[in-house]
Parts: structure tokens; sequence; C-alpha cells
């Protein structure tokens, strides 16, 4: 198939909606599988439900993949969205977020579909993040294509075009929307019934590279740093002046625009200390949003500690005007 251009991408606009917060607080959470604890059913469930109970606690965070990630093939890991379905129960009035969903791994119309239903479940608190994926070991084992990454760009291009038809107004009736696409054209198609937000569930994307920040700046409302950079703050803080730059170029306002940070919190009070510095030091840097990760190893109790030690402080320091301190 042949490259679309991104160039001409025009900015998305994002619709205030006054009875639904327009975006996460300052905290999230992830449960982190360790060499030694495996995420199992039972311990995600149970950290869920303590996650619930946390009020500092603004979104829980889930990952995208078939198998283990840390691991060349292979590995536990349960599917992201109906994992986020079977959940959502347990964090009601909370963001869910997928960082990120792989754009290889699902035709967009059926993306478009859970992801509205997660947006219902959630009373329009669900973040779907997209990126256009990268495990090769993951994509073999399964036999699912792993495209040269030009490739990989023009479908999730296609896969965001596509979610954005099926979120927008006119796809909440008939006759619906067409859309001519090289990949995944719409014919007269419908997403019924639709979403609970007005232009769908929230979409961020995972890119870093020249055209993914032109797709971002054209499509996406937010950017979670990637999982294999924990607690990279300098990482962090280069990738935001380059989407910046992007966004300003797009004539879109940074303010709307959110900036996940994350890192792990470690299961030691001194670890804990250390991950509270780091977090302050990514809201200084600009960070709207801090994924903490808890070890699976001190899970679910270790939530509570998290809460009290990393998560409390932090928005009690940002609301202070203090979050380097």
């Amino acid at each position: 198939m042949p490259s679309h251009p991104t160039p001409g991408l025009a900015p998305r606009t994002i619709t205030p909606f006054p009875s639904l917060p327009a975006r996460p607080g300052l905290v999230g959470v992830r449960l982190s599988a360790t060499e030694q604890t495996e995420l199992d059913w039972h311990r995600i469930d149970e950290t869920w439900t303590a996650a619930g109970e946390e009020h500092v606690v603004s979104a829980c965070w889930l990952s995208d993949h078939l198998s283990d990630a840390s691991r060349d093939r292979n590995g536990p890991a349960f599917e992201s969205l109906t994992l986020a379905s079977a959940l959502a129960h347990r964090v009601g009035g909370k963001w869910i977020g997928i960082a990120v969903a792989s754009a290889t791994f699902r035709h967009p119309a059926l993306l478009a579909k859970a992801a509205t239903l997660l947006d219902n479940v959630t009373v329009g608190r669900f973040i779907l993040g997209l990126g256009s994926g990268w495990h090769e070991g993951e994509h073999d084992a399964f036999g699912i294509p792993l495209p040269p990454l030009p490739e990989r760009f023009d479908r999730l291009e296609s896969q965001l075009r596509v979610l954005r038809a099926l979120f927008s107004e006119q796809a909440r009736r008939s006759p619906g929307v067409t859309l001519d696409d090289p990949f995944y054209p719409l014919r007269e198609a419908t997403n019924e019934p639709p979403p609970v937000r007005p232009g769908g569930p929230l979409l961020w994307l995972g890119a870093g590279r020249p055209r993914g920040l032109r797709l971002m700046a054209a499509f996406a409302s937010g950017w979670p740093m990637p999982g294999n950079r924990p607690g990279d703050v300098e990482f962090f803080a280069q990738a935001r002046d380059r989407i910046l730059r992007a966004l300003e170029a797009a004539r879109r306002d940074p303010s709307e625009f959110s900036f996940a940070a994350q890192l792990t919190c470690g299961t030691t009070p001194a670890q804990r200390k250390a991950a509270l510095a780091t977090a302050r030091r990514f809201v200084a840097a600009g960070a709207t949003h801090v994924i903490l990760g808890l070890p699976a190893s001190i899970a679910p109790d270790g939530m509570i500690a998290l809460a009290d030690e990393v998560a409390e402080p932090l928005v009690e320091g940002a609301a202070a005007g203090g979050g380097a301190s």
C-alpha cells in the first residue's frame, strides 16, 4: 500500500463537556510484574479493589500485550480491553487507561466498539492510548504481521482516522459515516450505542518520531511516557518539548494536552521516598499526570503505602505550588 502524507492533517478540535472531567487528576497507578511475582487474576483484582478505595488515585492503567513484554517470547499477560471491562466495577468514578494499545492487534472498528463500551462503563472516563506496535517476538508467536515502520505508521494513521470517524456525531445514527481509506474503509457505518463523551474516548498517542508527533498534534489529547523509560525525567522533558513544538505548529492549545510521566515506586520506604522526589521533578518538568508503578510483589497491600507516602504528598505539594520541593 502506498503511504499517504500527513502534513495536511487538520488539528483535532476538543469540545468541552461541562458534566465530564476533561482529563484525569495528577495521580494514576499501574500494577507491574516483577521477576518474583507474576500478575495473576486475583492479584490484579485485589489491587484494583484497593486502588478504588484510595481517593487520591484518579486513574488506573493497563498495558496492552499478549505475552510478557519483558521477555523475547511468551510469559503471562491478560488481554487489556477485556481485563479493563472486568475490573471497571472495582474503580467506579475513576479513569481507566490503556498505555498503549497496539495498532497491529485489532481492526479499528472493533477497537472503536470496545473503547465505546468502556467509555459507557466509566461514564466518559476511559483513555485509549494507541501505538504502532513493536514487540517482534510477540507478533511472531501469534502470527500477527508486524510491517516495516513506514507501513505501521500508515496503518496507525488510518486507525486514528477510523476511530475519529466512529466517535463522531455523524456515527451516532444512520446513515452513519463513510471514509475512503486504503486499509480500513467505512461505508455508512454507525457506532451504536454511541460513546458517553462527545467526540468519544480520549485518544492518547504513544509516539516520538517526527511523523508520530504530527499524528499526535492532529488526533491526540495526550501522551503517555513509554513504560520502558520509568523515572527518566530528562527523557520526559525533552519529549515534552518536541510535542509542544508539534502542537504549536498545528495551532493547538497546549493547556488542553496531557503529559503523563511514569515511574516505579519500589517496595521499601526509602524507595518510595526517592520515588516521591522523582515524581515532583516530573511535575516541575510539566507532567499533568504521573503514573505510579506498584510492584506486584507487594500488591495489593502496598497500595496503602504508595498512596500515603507518594501519592498524597505529591498531590498536596502540587496544590501548594511546591511540585519540585
